[in-house]
């Protein structure tokens, strides 16, 4: 019997991987800040909706300062998320998502004192392995190129800062659900986000602002924005049914969906290397998290 979480997990996965090439075909032509932000205003229907029927938890000082702490940090990976959809290709920045468990390895240990073993090491072994299969067409110009060729691509490298940023996070994001519940966290966090966001959005897209809304490109981050508030809702719910590692490394089943969305939708090159990649990244995820 498959446990309600993996299901959870699963949709999660495939939600965000949906949202994110939805949003990569919209940024064709948007401005990445009106997308970002659009994509969260159109995620509050659904939200505002659960809002009116979760209730309020008691809250104590540690809710209020993993919110807090956390919302600035989720607001400025926001914005390198859907630049680096923006600028490169899904299968070169997606995978890279996979680095925040081992990142997790080292902030959770230092905020909640998980260790990490053997087998969590090999694991960091083999998803760095992972990361330069992506860009093993490379090797043939020397051995190190594949790294070299990492920090040529933006995208990349904008990419493994979001994972790092993700790792601090979702380790406050889990210390803020243990202080409240799952749904009231997840609503009111990304609605707190979408309000702190929009005057950064409206100011940084002002010059394209006008033609954004007239053409009516608006309204193609409406889709994007409803599987997003999908994504949040089963993954706020999941995470209350598990530990966050092992709920996080099924929703990094998404990398997969997105790398496939990138050669059926954008028609990506060097495919087989990616989702090798992508493989070995996951691998060596699961080995980290079925190790702790």
């Amino acid at each position: 019997m498959v446990h309600a979480w993996i299901l959870l997990s699963l949709i999660c996965a495939f939600a965000l991987a949906t949202s994110d090439a939805l949003t990569k075909k919209t940024l064709v032509r948007s401005n990445e800040y009106l997308a970002a932000w659009f994509r969260l205003v159109f995620s509050l229907p659904l939200l505002l909706l659960i809002w009116t029927v979760v209730p309020t938890p008691k809250l104590d000082s540690a809710f209020y300062i993993a919110f807090i702490l956390s919302l600035p940090l989720e607001i400025a990976a926001m914005i390198l998320y859907v630049k680096a959809l923006k600028i490169s290709p899904l299968s070169l920045t997606l995978p890279f998502l996979s680095l925040t468990p081992v990142l997790l390895i080292v902030v959770s240990y230092l905020i909640l004192g998980e260790k990490v073993s053997l087998q969590g090491s090999i694991g960091i072994v083999v998803l760095a392995a992972g990361g330069y299969a992506l860009h093993f067409h490379e090797i043939r110009k020397g051995l190190w190129m594949p790294f070299k060729a990492i920090r040529r691509e933006k995208g990349s490298l904008l990419m493994i800062a979001v994972a790092i940023i993700y790792s601090v996070t979702a380790t406050l994001g889990k210390m803020a659900i243990e202080h409240s519940s799952p749904l009231f966290f997840g609503v009111t966090y990304f609605c707190a986000g979408t309000v702190l966001f929009a005057p950064i959005a409206l100011w940084m897209g002002r010059n394209e602002l006008k033609e954004f809304i007239f053409t009516g490109q608006y309204k193609k981050l409406f889709f994007p924005g409803l599987f997003y508030s999908i994504m949040i809702v089963s993954h706020m719910t999941a995470l209350n049914l598990t530990k966050v590692a092992y709920m996080i490394s099924v929703k990094r089943i998404s990398l997969v969906i997105g790398v496939l969305y990138g050669y059926f939708l954008f028609r990506e090159t060097n495919i087989g290397e990616r989702v090798l990649g992508t493989l070995l990244m996951l691998t060596g995820f699961v080995l980290i998290v079925t190790a702790a």
